[in-house]
């Protein structure tokens, strides 16, 4: 088949390389097709079901709407986790599922089963499921402000807010939401205008008019109805009663009761009507001053580059219809780091094609045979990107994190230089050029002589990716792209190898070729040719010395420490400011303007500041008032300020933020991260650090125990650089308990109490008024003022029997009492969490010495337990999963070797390649000062293909001259002298072409560099080991047999008479 192959592209060469141009254009296409992101996202499909829950405290909340919807929620199919969160005001249920489900399908039986639930949930909360979106999804933020010295700005701080909160959810959030690939477009800050109802209390006693009654009359009057259809003269007519109240003034002239006069006591005499604000959950600002911050949110399965530019294209067309003293300004763009994180990318592949060139340029000493290998550099990546488009593989810093030009034209070099080779020679033997025909049949003849082991190298290159594929997970989620893309690329270029490059070989390998080694090929002859013979001559000192550097890489790979993946460089800044529990949002609000004015003067680096503060109006992300999202961004790095003469890094510059802040607003704590980073921890662990310490059970007051413990032990961990509670801690409550001795002698009832308090304090929903569009609620409150006069709150009117009224107090004691704040559950259990942020340390260790120390001095009674989530969970199932993923690549490997030489003594020869590479990637990792991470792992999965395809180079060569007649040690020597140019080539375009990757500090390199230090390292270390111990090995082994059983010589030899690949 691979004859037949490479004489039908000899014979239609022509043929050949119309197909090739036809790749470049499908290619081509295929780029501008391909999604591009900056990581792969590693979400698992969720539902989230919100609940608002206006009046009820988190216990009760617990109690009345999480638990029913839990309970009904339970035993979803294909769910992976269930969290749940109840604050006040608010019920979230988080679900995550399996990769492979239909999430239209699962929203359905949700539904379905939200439904059933609705029996048992109070009756006025209404549960909704949020978007369709990912824990990724908010790829664009933008806040509104009008403009210094803007015409129509008004007056006040307050007004301005809520005009510009009024333009965004009237405006700019539907035609905003039209953009393709949106799913929502989210909002915080600012303030909901409302129609304010404040009744004044003493007027309502002495009128005998409760708040219920008074919100009664105004429900009455905010509806119009409708009378149908009524024929007259022949014409129809609609019936319309327009009784609606349309203006402030028509709401406080309704009338509500006689009081012993002639004209009734209207709306206003016993309350003002104004315009007011909802009472807010949040808030946003932006270098110091309170704004309006909008977000879109991506629908799941989308491109977040591309939707991210279109949202910013359409903001940027609204602009235009919004009024002139008013402006939009994008203040985080996902598209931004998208494509500094791909600059990287395609600045690390094209230094690494040049470096690939200057190699192939050097060893085979002819350009136009460099130039040839060289085409099936981009000829592969395009096939590459057209596999990715078709399996919907998105172009990202994993993806395309093991792209290697030098091990991807393998194939190509060992074809080339094989028929480099035959035509010098032949060229010498007949003392003259080859004309075209006898050019056509030596590249025929060379390329059919390589074809087949050329074709087994590549596949063992290959299949030993084939393992990766199998894992599972988040590790699954980012590293399954990258084998699926290396793959698409070996397999192009060993199709182009097959067919492209005899073609073109034929065409312009024309003229005077050199068959003498050039100098890079004898000099490096004139280094090994001694050092082999000395290794052959002290084998047991050679084998020693490979002994103890693999021992001491083993003894090297235990101090390495663990993490699961490498942090990514966003280049910017998330801090999470987190004040006293009770800190109401206002204080909240002076707190955070005051924190980012600090940063702006003492920081140059800073160019720019937002944050939000408590819950949006979809609480896809809740917190409470009293902590706060920081983005920070920054200036280039070149005005940074400079520290000891070089610039300050950012872990430095964290550290002067920390002490500034602490110094100037010693109540806040903080927790430093970046935006993707913090979504991607609480995706992974349901917590917002790298680590979370979660401790199960029961009993909130025994969890505050044991969490107060367990923080203080953590704090004595080294490396722990931020730990706090996530959401630990009790508020403040103004708890009103019914005196039920009094009840009883005034034949009231709870109900009575609840209404009072509800409308009086929490505001009763009266209907809305009409405003072109735009539709504004009316809502029945007391005044803000008599709202937080708790003696005031004592004289409220509850209305008895026979229109009695009696003072709140006499019915109910009011206090004031500290109760849970937030109740968090996981998988059905209460569980509290400290968030830990590793600094200086491995994540690894830190864990291990933690949990050692927290078994020692802290005692969990029966039925409460700990365990650490986030990147060491995720790092130990990892680790399990490639226990069982890196014993498959490697048995595989091994099979492959055994099927094709049919010996398992030289298939465990070659074998040995594999601990020999490892050796160097772990050095590579110690000299560097490198955790292991799964980057790593897949670095040594990826190494040991490379490394085997050395060993099966050099020992399928000495086989092939053993056949032809020559004895053991002189097959060594000449079959190590012969193909130590190709195999030089391979080392190093193979390590070369990952050197960019290593070296790179642009955006994202963190992430790539692990791996390439490890194929570099490995390949160094296999490279030397291989061309001495291998032959020292074989020497001992094959001759040693030969001695002894001469007669059963016989040299296995995966292709018989044919030269090994590269």
């Amino acid at each position: 088949m691979l004859e037949w192959l490479i004489d039908f592209s000899l014979r239609k060469r022509a043929l050949i390389v119309c197909c090739a141009l036809v790749l470049v254009g499908v290619g081509l296409w295929s780029a501008t097709r391909l999604g591009v992101d900056a990581v792969p996202d590693i979400t698992n499909p969720q539902i989230q079901i919100n609940t608002e829950v206006a009046a009820l405290a988190p216990e009760e909340i617990e109690t009345l709407v999480t638990v029913p919807v839990e309970m009904e929620m339970a035993g979803l199919p294909d769910m992976v986790e269930l969290r749940s969160l109840s604050k006040f005001g608010l019920s979230q249920i988080t679900m995550t599922f399996k990769d492979s489900v239909d999430i239209y399908r699962l929203r359905q039986l949700v539904t379905e089963r939200l439904n059933r639930a609705r029996d048992r949930l109070p009756s006025d909360v209404t549960p909704a499921l949020a978007p369709i979106s990912t824990g990724l999804g908010e790829i664009v933020y933008y806040t509104l402000r009008y403009k210094p010295g803007a015409a129509g700005a008004p007056a006040e701080r307050t007004e301005q807010l809520r005009q510009l909160r009024l333009l965004h959810d009237y405006t700019i959030k539907p035609l905003l939401r039209s953009t393709p690939g949106l799913a929502e477009v989210n909002a915080i800050g600012g303030y909901e205008k409302q129609i304010v109802v404040a009744p004044d209390p003493a007027k309502l006693a002495e009128a005998g008019v409760s708040f219920s009654q008074i919100a009664e009359v105004i429900r009455n009057s905010t509806d119009n109805a409708g009378g149908g259809v009524l024929e007259m003269g022949g014409e129809a007519v609609v019936v319309r009663a327009d009784t609606r109240a349309k203006t402030a003034e028509d709401l406080s002239t309704l009338p509500v009761k006689f009081a012993g006069s002639a004209r009734p006591l209207l709306i206003r005499d016993l309350a003002e009507v104004s315009i007011g604000s909802a009472v807010r959950t949040g808030a946003s600002t932006e270098d110091g001053e309170e704004t309006v911050t909008g977000a879109a949110i991506m629908l799941a399965g989308e491109n977040s580059r591309l939707v991210a530019q279109a949202a910013v294209d359409r903001l940027k067309h609204i602009q235009e219809k919004l009024p002139s003293g008013v402006e939009i300004r994008i203040v985080y763009d996902r598209s931004d780091l998208v494509n500094a994180t791909i600059h990287t990318v395609e600045k690390n592949l094209f230094e690494g094609a040049v470096l690939v060139a200057v190699i192939l340029f050097a060893f085979l000493g002819n350009w136009r045979a460099a130039l040839i290998v060289a085409f099936a550099i981009p000829l592969s990546f395009l096939f590459m990107l057209t596999g990715m488009v078709e399996t919907k593989i998105s172009a990202n810093l994993m993806s395309l994190g093991a792209i290697d030009f030098g091990l991807i034209v393998d194939g190509a070099i060992v074809m080339v230089e094989n028929i480099l080779r035959h035509i010098a020679e032949k060229q010498h033997q007949l003392g003259r050029t080859l004309n075209a025909t006898e050019r056509l049949a030596e590249v025929r003849r060379s390329a059919r002589e390589v074809a087949r082991p050329m074709f087994f190298g590549v596949l063992i290159i290959t299949v030993v990716y084939v393992p990766i594929l199998a894992l599972t997970g988040i590790e699954g989620k980012m590293f399954r792209p990258m084998a699926v893309a290396v793959m698409f690329a070996v397999v192009g270029a060993l199709v182009l190898a097959l067919t492209l490059m005899p073609a073109l070989c034929s065409w312009f390998l024309r003229g005077k070729i050199n068959e003498k080694d050039g100098w890079v090929v004898r000099a490096a002859k004139a280094v090994y040719t001694p050092l082999l013979a000395g290794a052959l001559r002290l084998r047991w000192l050679v084998v020693a010395i490979a002994l103890l550097l693999f021992a001491g890489s083993g003894w090297l790979f235990t101090k390495l420490g663990a993490e699961f993946i490498p942090q990514l460089d966003e280049g910017s800044l998330s801090i999470q400011m987190i004040r006293g529990n009770s800190v109401a949002l206002g204080d909240s609000v002076e707190l955070q303007r005051s924190s980012e004015k600090l940063l702006i003067e003492k920081f140059s680096e800073v160019r720019h500041i937002f944050s939000r503060i408590g819950t949006a109006e979809i609480a896809t992300d809740p917190m409470g008032p009293n902590v706060s999202d920081t983005y920070v961004f920054f200036q280039p790095v070149e005005k940074w300020r400079e520290v000891d003469g070089r610039k300050i890094t950012k872990g430095e510059l964290i550290e002067l933020m920390r002490r500034e802040l602490v110094a100037v607003a010693p109540g806040q704590t903080y927790l430093f991260t970046q935006p993707i980073q913090m979504r991607f921890n609480e995706i992974m662990a349901g917590a917002r650090a790298d680590l979370a310490l979660k401790i199960y059970g029961d009993d909130y007051a025994e969890l505050e125990r044991l969490a107060t413990a367990a923080r203080d032990v953590l704090r004595s961990v080294k490396g722990g650089g931020d730990v706090e509670f996530e959401a630990l801690g009790r508020v403040p409550m103004l708890e009103i308990t019914p005196k039920r001795e009094a009840l009883q002698r005034l034949n009231l009832h709870a109900d009575e109490i609840n209404a009072v308090v509800s409308t009086a304090l929490g505001g009763e929903d009266a209907g809305s008024m009409i405003d072109g569009s735009k539709r504004y609620e009316v809502v029945v409150r007391l005044p803000e003022t008599e709202r937080l006069n708790l003696a005031g709150l004592k004289k409220l009117p509850v209305i008895a029997d026979g229109g009695v009224q009696v003072p709140l107090e006499r019915v109910a004691d009011i206090a004031v009492a500290d109760r849970i704040g937030t109740i968090n559950r996981e998988d059905t259990q209460r569980r509290v969490a400290i968030l830990i942020n590793v600094r200086g340390r491995d994540t690894e260790s830190f864990v291990l010495e933690a949990q050692d120390k927290l078994r020692e001095q802290v005692k969990f009674p029966a039925g409460y337990f700990f365990e650490f989530g986030g990147q060491f969970e995720n790092l130990q199932a990892a680790r399990a999963r490639l226990m069982i993923v890196v014993p498959a690549a490697l048995a595989l490997i091994f099979g492959l070797i055994y099927a094709s030489f049919g010996s398992a003594r030289q298939a465990l020869l070659i074998f040995l390649c594999v601990p020999l590479a490892a050796t160097g990637g772990v050095m590579a990792l110690w000299l560097r000062d490198m955790p292991f991470t799964i980057s790593a792992a897949v670095g040594f999965i990826a190494l040991s293909g490379i490394a085997v395809l050395n060993g099966i180079m050099l020992i399928s060569f000495i086989n092939q001259l053993r056949t032809e007649g020559h004895d053991v040690r002189k097959a060594v020597i000449e079959g190590t002298l012969t193909r130590l140019r190709p195999k030089l080539m391979t080392a190093l375009v193979a390590s070369l072409g990952f050197v960019p990757m290593a070296i790179s500090s642009g955006a994202g390199a963190e992430v790539q560099r692990p791996l390439a230090t490890v194929v570099i390292g490995g390949v160094i270390t296999s490279t030397f080991l291989t061309l001495i111990l291998l032959p020292v090995l074989y020497d001992w082994m094959e001759g040693r047999r030969t001695r002894s059983v001469p007669s059963e010589s016989k040299v296995p030899s995966p292709s018989n008479r044919q030269p090994a690949s590269a």
